[in-house]
């Protein structure tokens, strides 16, 4: 009997686990893939973006400390200016050291990892989960514990278990569309920052008067090159709408992570419809690479690394939860006594679908920015639900409207959720009481004693 079971070991389920075996927590963390870092590393997502509001640092504590330990090895150059313009700061990371720094710090602290693991169904009775059923070598078998952490990403573990959830847009459960990252290496990044200079009707992000941020940071982050992108649209060799290339370069000189396929009309939920998203996924990529050597300057002598390895799900189910976090809440910056983590990434919807496929006039595709400095806040009541006791959901699929969701979806803010909800599942466990009698200030206490930032 374990007092912490967690399922999903992506960055907020890492860091979940992390925190409620430094509390004392008996706990066991299960993943599917052989590795832990989610999409950062089963995905190719990167940077990470934002642990800043303006030029304080709102995301601390245990997902600080993960990329303290990458800098004080070499794997990431910390938090870096912006150079896109969307956020306050990206951090580039290397993501096999990240691998290895998640797993280290959980084993250090006590915790047990179960890979090649998978939920294959929940035992609940009277509103509790008794045990969870997971699919592995050994074929099934039961695995019981006192408080469990949904960190699947698709609330799968909360819906197995009876909780309701919405998918997707309300009005008609449409989500965000996949991406199926691209990582080359050996990109002439100075030849990169010449074009976006020398090139400005392909870099319309940038003007005259504030291209030279590109300076400003020590690894590149950058969007454009839309003139090529559309010349290739016209003469049919990108077959897919998409209006510029995203490119981030990693804690490693000359490696970039390539943001450019969209799959829409997709569910990460279903297991037909991600299957055709990877493969449509991947004709894509092709298209990028071939483009990029053959007529983006920097990136003749580059070499494709990988694609994926696993396509990106921005949005899929979300949980309803004692609280559902608004996009009013976000943009009005409401505060809540029950604060467990704060944000500042921009609300950033990638529409479902475009007028006539093309999504560059969609009303949702603007970003939405708080004014400069102001913050949001996220109330642990949209980790925990009416339905299942023993129950805390963290990650992207916390109770939030799609809107909502389109901030609080990004990296650093699924980790200080998910050190909230490790925390708050030790205290639940430790007292014998149900996830929502855990005491507030108790909570507060101990994540500001793990370093988390919550501005009381």
């Amino acid at each position: 009997m374990y007092d912490v079971i967690i399922v999903g070991g992506g960055v907020s389920g890492s860091i979940a686990a992390i925190a409620a075996s430094r509390c004392g927590a008996n706990t066991l963390l299960i993943e599917q893939h052989a590795f832990l870092g989610g999409t950062l590393t089963a995905c190719g997502v990167g940077p990470m973006m934002t642990f800043h509001v303006a030029d304080k640092q709102v995301v601390r504590g245990i997902t600080s400390e993960v990329i303290d330990r990458l800098k004080m090895k070499g794997k990431s150059p910390g938090h870096i200016f912006d150079t896109t313009g969307t956020t306050y700061t990206v951090t580039p990371f290397d993501s096999e050291a990240l691998k290895s720094e998640l797993e280290d710090m959980l084993i250090e602290c006590g915790g047990e990892i179960l890979y090649h693991t998978m939920l294959a169904d929940v035992n609940v009775s009277k509103g509790k989960i008794n045990n969870i059923k997971v699919c592995n070598k050994s074929g099934l078998s039961d695995i019981y514990g006192k408080v469990f952490i949904d960190a699947t990403g698709d609330a799968d573990l909360s819906k197995w278990a009876g909780v309701d959830c919405y998918l997707g847009r309300h009005s008609d459960q449409a989500c965000q569309p996949m991406t199926l990252k691209i990582r080359m290496t050996n990109v002439n990044i100075e030849m990169v920052k010449e074009s976006i200079k020398n090139m400005p009707d392909e870099f319309p992000r940038y003007d005259k008067h504030n291209v030279n941020i590109i300076e400003k940071a020590s690894r590149l982050s950058t969007g454009g090159f839309v003139k090529i992108l559309a010349k290739a649209k016209e003469n049919g060799a990108i077959n897919f709408n998409r209006e510029e290339i995203l490119i981030f370069e990693t804690n490693n000189k000359g490696e970039v992570i390539i943001n450019a396929t969209r799959i829409q009309g997709v569910l990460g939920t279903d297991p037909y419809s991600l299957t055709q998203a990877e493969i449509e996924g991947r004709k894509q990529a092709a298209e990028i690479v071939k483009l990029l050597k053959t007529e983006v300057p920097g990136f003749e002598a580059a070499q494709l690394m990988y694609t994926g390895p696993n396509i990106g799900v921005r949005s899929s189910r979300q949980i309803k939860g004692l609280y559902t976090l608004t996009i009013k809440d976000l943009l009005t910056g409401k505060k809540f006594e029950d604060v467990i983590a704060h944000g500042g990434y921009p609300v950033d919807i990638h529409p479902p679908e475009g007028e006539d496929g093309d999504e560059s006039n969609h009303p949702d595709r603007e970003r939405r920015h708080l004014e400069w400095g102001k913050m949001y806040s996220i109330p642990y009541r949209s980790l925990i639900n009416s339905q299942v006791v023993n129950l805390i959901t963290v990650g992207r699929c916390i109770s939030a409207d799609f809107e909502a969701q389109g901030g609080i979806r990004v990296t650093p803010i699924a980790g200080a959720i998910g050190h909230a909800g490790g925390v708050a599942a030790y205290l639940a466990a430790a007292n014998e009481v149900c996830t929502s009698e855990v005491e507030i200030n108790t909570l507060h206490k101990v994540l500001e004693e793990q370093g988390a930032y919550l501005d009381l």
